[in-house]
């Protein structure tokens, strides 16, 4: 079999892989930026950044891929709603968080979806767990409890904060282990169209039964929403799906945990944001925690290979 560097000389790509992962992690990290600059509600934003990333991918769908449809199964509908329905409420929650707590601690949390995904695949899909995977999940786990104990000390609105973000995390994980079957027969393309269309629908009914205000807003909030999908979505996903084809699932992984680092860095300078000794060591840990588990699966893998 061949490895990652044989594949890569055979076939090598315009520009160096690592190029787009960079890009792809600021475009990441600029979502909690461009939701907390936007007036609006947590549920409109998650609306309209769902729904203009809809509009955008429609044309590339209809053209290429909306025969793919044909081939799924009943199965699949229910899964792709279920999913679309848990990525709404990601949103949801991680972007009401940002009314309580820093950028920092609310996107160190929701990094904290590998660990989460172990225990979702443990559970549902009996996959072993190792040591090094438990240490790594016990490990994380701590630094999140800094996080939120530094927080709660500064006030009880941070650590609810916290708490939206958490949860906000296990929405995204159970998104991710429902589509995990559908992936495996449908392209990346169709399944996002699907799964997006879906979550739109859920938020355009959850802002009707709340009562939020479908608008009107400032221009500049309207720029926003564009922004949100535009970047974060169908950018930063779709290089990180690109360079996929020479890197492995794991350097995306640990490039990721890097959301944080560069949302703090965006939010000192935008907003003024200062870090606690406890977000800093706290979120050290967590990476360190996430960063076993990465390594420990790529070892796992590589013995199974």
């Amino acid at each position: 079999m061949l490895d990652e560097r044989e594949v890569y000389y055979m076939e090598r790509p315009t520009v160096h892989p690592y190029i787009p992962i960079i890009i792809g992690v600021i475009s990441v990290a600029l979502s909690a930026i461009f939701v907390k600059l936007v007036t609006a509600d947590a549920g409109v934003i998650a609306f309209y950044r769902m729904f203009f990333s809809v509009l955008m991918m429609l044309p590339l769908f209809l053209l290429k891929y909306r025969n793919e449809l044909k081939i799924f199964q009943k199965k699949d509908w229910i899964y792709s709603a279920i999913a679309g329905i848990f990525l709404a409420f990601h949103f949801i929650f991680w972007f009401e968080s940002l009314n309580y707590t820093s950028v920092a601690s609310s996107t160190v949390l929701v990094t904290l979806q590998p660990i989460f995904a172990f225990a979702g695949t443990y559970f549902f899909f009996k996959e072993k767990l190792s040591v090094k995977t438990i240490l790594s999940a016990v490990v994380a786990i701590a630094g999140s409890v800094i996080i939120s104990w530094g927080d709660f000390k500064v006030s009880g609105t941070a650590l609810y904060g916290d708490i939206l973000a958490l949860i906000g995390c296990a929405l995204i994980t159970a998104y991710l282990l429902l589509g995990q079957d559908v992936r495996k027969r449908i392209t990346l393309v169709t399944y996002t169209f699907v799964v997006y269309s879906f979550s739109t629908v859920a938020l355009f009914f959850y802002v009707l039964i709340k009562g939020e205000s479908f608008g009107p807003y400032p221009g500049i909030d309207w720029f926003w929403f564009i922004m949100l999908a535009l970047i974060p979505n169908l950018l930063g996903h779709t290089l990180f799906n690109w360079a996929l084809k020479w890197v492995s699932t794991n350097v995306i992984s640990i490039a990721i945990l890097f959301e944080p680092v560069g949302a703090s860095i965006l939010a000192y300078y935008v907003f003024h944001e200062t870090l606690s000794n406890s977000q800093i060591i706290g979120g050290m840990i967590v990476i360190t925690g996430i960063l076993i588990f990465v390594i420990d699966e790529r070892m796992f893998r590589k013995k199974k290979l």
